[in-house]
């Protein structure tokens, strides 16, 4: 048994590495596709979504769940929720890509599992913890000194975290799994997205057949970009305790933020250090506290749990 759990847990890491992994290098992805704008590349990517998740239906033969979901009017309402938040994340962070504000977008992932946890406590009622207080407060002073210093507020990194953290949260209510809901998104986004691309080609503005057959390819392999990663993230999901998952995430903001500084060379003034370091201690606090209460309920759990027969049987001798 303790072999068998090691197994899943070594997959279970590899798969989470490969997920996060993937989702930090995008931004080197979609630099290739330059010539394209955001809009463009956008509806490719729901375009080729589609066609990407019918193929991996048809290998797990999973579509028992379609038709029992078209008569429910409620849950079919919170899938188009879902597909237009993930579409308003999707094109800012690759409009944010074309833009050369990759450390912006770092940041709003950064700053999303903070934000996670103040939906959480606005929306879904939920309390939160003395250290968990304090580390969202961390995080909106962050905000607030990057604002005071640009003069703007950051709204690049906040809409990706705020549209991120909502599209959590309606995922959680439609009670579809990863495939099944990544399905589900890409057939609501597939028509208007190729309406777009039709009209775009008839104005003569599209890049798909102009830019090369190496260009056209990438474009067609965004929907396979789209579906690998949450692929692994499910796989990495139901094979790794929910703090080891929690500590993964940060990989793929942070394999962000060093492309921004050492391959994009986006420049990095003081206060941009300084909101990044006030982020990074909130995160610091936010895992260690995760951590902890982990291990309180791991011993809460070890302590309520009756010992083995043999060993009362040892113990009686």
């Amino acid at each position: 048994m303790a072999a068998g759990g090691g197994t899943a847990s070594r997959a279970g890491l590899a798969y989470g590495f490969a997920c996060f992994g993937i989702w930090g290098l995008l931004p080197l992805y979609w630099e290739l596709m330059e010539s394209a704008g955001p809009s463009e590349v956008l509806a490719h990517r729901m375009v080729w979504s589609l066609p990407t998740a019918v193929l991996l239906l048809l290998a797990a033969r999973s579509w028992s769940w379609i038709r029992p979901l078209l008569r429910q009017p409620r849950r079919l309402a919170l899938l188009a929720t879902s597909a237009s938040l993930i579409a308003v994340n999707w094109w800012i962070f690759i409009w944010a890509i074309a833009e050369g504000r990759v450390l912006e977008a770092s940041l709003g992932y950064f700053i999303n599992p903070l934000l996670s946890i103040a939906i959480g406590v606005l929306l879904l009622k939920e309390r939160m913890r003395p250290l968990q207080w304090v580390a969202v407060a961390i995080g909106g002073t962050a905000v607030l000194v990057m604002s005071v210093a640009y003069g703007q507020v950051p709204w690049v990194s906040l809409s990706l975290s705020v549209t991120f953290a909502l599209y959590g949260l309606v995922k959680k209510r439609t009670g579809l799994d990863g495939l099944e809901g990544f399905t589900a998104d890409s057939a609501l986004q597939f028509l208007p997205a190729l309406g777009f691309l039709v009209a775009l080609s008839a104005r003569g503005d599209s890049s798909f057949t102009t830019e090369g057959t190496g260009h056209a390819l990438l474009l067609i392999s965004t929907g396979l970009a789209t579906a690998l990663p949450l692929i692994f993230f499910g796989a990495a999901a139901v094979r790794l305790p929910l703090s080891t998952l929690g500590l993964l995430q940060y990989l793929a903001p942070t394999t962000m933020f060093v492309l921004g500084l050492l391959v994009f060379h986006e420049e990095m003034p003081p206060e941009r250090w300084a909101g990044f370091l006030l982020v990074w201690s909130a995160l610091s606090l936010l895992t260690w506290d995760a951590l902890r209460q982990a291990r309180m309920r791991r011993r809460t759990v070890a302590r309520h749990t009756p010992a083995p027969a043999h060993e009362d049987a040892a113990v009686r001798d």
